[in-house]
């Protein structure tokens, strides 16, 4: 064995040893170490598809629940597709738990922690953000092996070229959480009655205060409009690099530009700021039903979408602000308790894999941009991502520069509870 050899074998032999210990089953054992000794050479390929194999033989017949947010008809209708894949491919029954807020599982998997119920779980994979996924960690709710570094479908990622696929709400995700699609804060108008949108936080302001009632956002903690405060935040601050450590007794300072800001467009938000849309598709149909003249959303593709749908004109645009707005990815989790650890760890991969992100990409399905390499793409699978439909009202790669850093997720802890006791009704 060469030094090479050994240093590749090192780690793959210390998991093997803290898996042994913390009970975990040989196949898990095995899939784990045959993506720690990808880069050998000769039987690398080899190992990963025969234990690629072997978990495929333990999922099969699993039922996953699968814990996501079901307030989105065309992501419901792509989970569905991802139901009939892994069906047809694994034997695994995809159970879609539409959620209305992943508190709601995160709560269910802490409850069932307090009362003992280690293995069994009522949630097999969740789709979880920065904040969940903080809470999670903290509260020794997740897998703690780094499962989701050892996908063969991880293979095709890069965190190199984009970190933020290791780290999460500037957390680092250790493997607890799988990739599998990428967000950015877009906004939408209607040009037939907007010639010229408000591309920031300042001109946003006066043209609330110019335009009463024309504009709204979803209420806090919903994941969108908690979102939009933190976008407003960033803008507003001037040391937008405190917001990547945790706040401290200096909080409420940090915090003043965006109360601030709260404080001078409440009145004039749509019904006088006493009440707000439920979520985004709430918003996105204030648009279309012209009540308010401005939307945003987390999926560039989001107007495209309801311009296909026939929910907005198709007058309605795309853009962002000039100094960025808001991006990050999202990601899927195992609970340490998961009834179908096997088939969640398939599921996933399939959901990192190429024909899964291709079809996530298209605008006329979802939208959502892949978190995969295109430097590892092959000419024919380059072309097929080149050749999808962008949706006459989705921007560019390149008109979605820059993107904003998501803060360390405290922060959004922060806004949400001191939102509320400030102008919940």
């Amino acid at each position: 064995m060469n030094a090479f050899t050994f240093l590749r074998l090192a780690p793959a032999i210390n998991l093997w040893q803290r898996t042994q210990q913390a009970g975990r089953t040989a196949l898990a054992i095995l899939w784990m170490l045959a993506g720690l000794l990808g880069g050998l050479t000769g039987w690398s390929s080899v190992a990963t598809a025969s234990t690629a194999q072997q978990m495929e033989q333990a999922a099969k017949g699993q039922t996953v629940y699968f814990n996501a947010w079901g307030g989105s008809p065309n992501i419901n209708s792509y989970i569905g597709w991802v139901a009939e894949q892994v069906k047809a491919r694994y034997g695994i029954t995809l159970e879609h738990v539409k959620l209305t807020d992943t508190a709601e599982a995160v709560s269910r998997i802490l409850a069932e922690k307090v009362a003992g119920k280690t293995a069994g779980g009522s949630v097999d994979l969740i789709w979880v953000n920065g904040e969940n996924f903080a809470t999670l960690s903290r509260e020794g709710l997740l897998r703690t092996d780094e499962w989701a570094f050892d996908l063969p479908a991880f293979e095709l990622t890069d965190p190199e070229a984009l970190p933020g696929l290791v780290t999460d709400f500037a957390l680092p995700t250790e493997g607890r959480e799988s990739p599998w699609g990428r967000a950015q804060l877009v906004f939408g108008y209607d040009s037939a009655y907007l010639a010229s949108p408000p591309r920031s936080a300042a001109a946003l302001k006066d043209w609330i205060k110019a335009n009463p009632g024309r504009f709204s956002y979803p209420r806090p903690p919903d994941f969108t409009g908690s979102s939009f405060l933190k976008q407003i935040l960033l803008e507003t601050t001037d040391d937008i690099a405190r917001f990547q450590t945790p706040p401290s007794d200096d909080a409420d300072q940090h915090l003043a530009p965006l109360f601030d800001w709260l404080d001078e467009v409440t009145p004039s938000l749509w019904r006088g700021g006493k009440t707000y849309p439920a979520n985004y598709t709430e918003m996105v149909r204030l648009l279309g039903d012209g009540e308010v003249t401005i939307a945003f959303a987390f999926n560039p593709a989001e107007f495209s979408n309801a311009i296909s749908q026939q929910i907005l004109p198709d007058t309605v645009r795309s853009y962002i602000h000039e100094q960025g707005t808001l991006a990050n990815i999202h990601f899927v989790a195992i609970p340490f308790n998961a009834s179908a650890p096997e088939g969640a760890m398939l599921v996933a991969d399939f959901l990192l894999s190429f024909d899964a992100q291709l079809r996530k990409a298209n605008s006329e399905i979802w939208g959502d941009p892949t978190v995969l390499s295109f430097a590892k793409f092959n000419d024919q699978q380059k072309q097929q991502f080149n050749a999808l439909p962008r949706g006459v009202a989705s921007l560019s790669e390149a008109e979605l520069s820059p993107a904003l850093a998501e803060p360390h997720p405290d922060w959004m802890t922060l806004i949400e509870q001191k939102w509320q006791a400030r102008f919940a009704q």
